[in-house]
Order: structure tokens, then sequence, then C-alpha cells
């Protein structure tokens, strides 16, 4: 058995601290450890998005990352992009367009159009699908996801404008 080691970090906005051995992945850490379960466990060797998160400024998928890594970052999860007062946009579009189907990817696809949006308010179609890429889905294709991701551009950019 090995030694754990203690971990200090923000997730979705919260000062959080656990312990895990060594070898976790962040993955396992944040669903075993700590109940969030909203990242999924689909290859388990970051081909196929399923437990994307945000890390800092940059995605990455958590089945290859190891909670140790965590010390220090700030994490984003799908839990923490819905607030309060309700769904994100990209979220409320994912619905509008039925953007999901089994729900597997959908966390990932999620976490992952939400960090494109806040690095390019306004991506095209090619942006979209290539910041995507990292990201499989076996049900429903990718044109109704690539859709929902452009709608949430757009009623973002329109919030934006109404706020200013």
């Amino acid at each position: 058995m090995s030694k754990k080691t203690h971990v200090q970090t923000e997730i979705n906005g919260e000062g959080i601290e656990f312990l895990c051995e060594p070898r976790q992945s962040l993955l396992e850490v944040l669903r075993d450890e700590l109940h969030l379960t909203g990242a999924k466990e689909g290859c388990n060797n970051g081909n196929c998005g399923a437990c994307t998160v945000l890390m800092g400024d940059r995605i990455v998928n958590s089945c290859i990352v190891l909670g140790v890594e965590a010390e220090g970052e700030k994490i984003e999860t799908i839990e923490g992009i819905a607030t309060s007062e309700g769904l994100h946009p990209i979220q409320q579009k994912f619905l509008e367009h039925a953007a999901l189907q089994c729900g597997i990817c959908t966390p990932g696809f999620i976490v992952s159009s939400k960090a494109l949006l806040e690095q390019n308010p306004t991506p095209s179609e090619e942006d979209v699908r290539f910041w995507l890429a990292g990201n499989l889905c076996r049900c429903t294709g990718y044109h109704k996801i690539v859709e929902a991701v452009m709608d949430a551009a757009k009623a973002l950019n329109t919030e934006v404008a109404d706020n200013a």
C-alpha cells in the first residue's frame, strides 16, 4: 500500500483538500473521493474526452492527469458550470438543439465548448469542429453539437452586448 499525498486545490470555486495515492488519476479522485461524478470514464487513456475538465486555463482529460497534479490548481468540472440562476448558455443550447443522447460524452463536450467560447467568443464552424476534435460521441453525430455551440456563442455575445 502506497502512502497517500495531501493535495490542496480549488474545484468549482471552492477550496478543497484531499488525500490520494500517487498513482490515482484526477478522474478517480473526482469521482471516488470527492463524489463529483459528472466527468465520465470513457476510454481511460485520454482519447474520448468524456472526462474533460478545466485545469487552470487548459482543458485536460482527467483520466490521464494524476490527482497529485491538482496541487495548487484551479479546476472546473461540469458541476461548476451551471449557477444558482440556472444553466449556462452552452448547457441550455445543448438541450434546445438536442445535442445529446446517452449523456456519457456530454459533460466533456460542454466543458470543452465553454473553454472555447471563453477564448474565442465568435468561433467559426471550423473552429468549433477543430476545438472539439478531442471529444468523441458515438450517438448523436456532431452536427447538433456544433449547432449548439454556435448558437451559444451568439447568445453569449448578445448577452454581452446587452450588458454593455
